[in-house]
């Protein structure tokens, strides 16, 4: 049985993760019809190890709103080898620090030098600047300098950015507030183990399908039930976010929500059947950060 791991960005294009006997991806291409059933039920996708996933010993059951897809035990030994949680520390590849802008706020960040921009993508950074490469502990370091000297934050939670794509920040903007950004970390004095670089600002807009003038769902999938359908077309992928045009209008789909469960693809002419809720409109967002650039 093939059930969802995740939306994996690879080659600068999204995709769907499924694990059953080995591992495969299912593009999810813009204007794209996307159409499935919800299997039985979602068990725990297991881990992520030298390369390859590893099943959940026990395939536990999930419950069907959470956005985690791993198991307590399974999520204990993610966070065992993580980067993010400072648990590899020797790590010998090179790792990059970034600047991403959200749309209402530039956050600092690392990443693996070799995954390029796939963990900007996986966060939905709408603009994103490379500004240094090395070691893992010197991007640490840098991370640490840019937070506390320029007070950039290193997360943005996934509503203020889901807030910005309603009414995103005009492209020639966000590339303003990175340069200024850039010249000022330019300024600092810069810790061993990472050589400062320039890679120019890289606008993702494209690659997501994004509007200029953004978009607003009017509901989103609120918890899947086992037997329910989903059907729309692709209009928008950003981050781990999916956006469906379908019967019951736009749709937001957080694809944390998928994980684990089986799907089957819904017959010709099925009726759209998940539980929705609807959406607030936000207001503008506020650029908290004007004080500092």
């Amino acid at each position: 049985m093939w059930r969802v791991t995740g939306l994996l960005w690879t080659g600068g294009a999204p995709h769907l993760e499924w694990f059953g006997t080995t591992v495969r991806l299912s593009p999810l291409q813009l204007g794209a019809d996307l159409s499935f059933t919800f299997g039985a039920d979602r068990r725990c996708i297991g881990i992520w190890r030298s390369g390859r996933r590893l099943p959940c010993s026990t395939s536990t059951l999930l419950a069907a709103a959470s956005r985690s897809p791993h198991c307590p035990d399974c999520q204990a030994m993610e966070r065992s080898n993580s980067i993010a949680a400072d648990t590899r520390l020797d790590d010998p590849r090179s790792f990059s620090v970034y600047l991403a802008h959200h749309g209402s706020v530039v956050k600092v960040g690392i990443s693996a030098t070799e995954r390029g921009d796939a963990r900007l993508l996986e966060q939905g950074a709408l603009s994103s600047t490379f500004i240094s490469s090395g070691s893992l502990l010197g991007a640490r370091r840098i991370e640490n300098l840019l937070m506390t000297t320029l007070g950039l934050p290193d997360r943005v939670s996934t509503t203020r950015k889901r807030a910005a794509r309603v009414h995103p920040v005009p492209a020639a903007d966000r590339e303003a507030a990175l340069a200024d950004a850039v010249l000022r970390a330019g300024e600092l004095p810069w810790p061993e183990g990472q050589e400062r670089c320039d890679s120019g600002v890289r606008d993702h807009t494209a690659a997501y399908g994004l509007p200029v003038d953004g978009l607003h769902p009017d509901v989103a999938l609120r918890s899947p039930a086992p037997g329910s359908t989903l059907t729309g077309q692709i209009v928008c992928t950003i981050g781990s976010d999916v956006y469906l045009r379908t019967s019951a209008g736009l749709i937001l789909l957080d694809t944390h929500l998928l994980a684990g469960w089986a799907l089957d693809r819904a017959e010709p002419g099925a009726e759209l059947t998940v539980p929705l809720e609807p959406v607030d409109a936000p207001p503008p967002p506020e650029v908290e950060q004007d004080a500092l650039f």
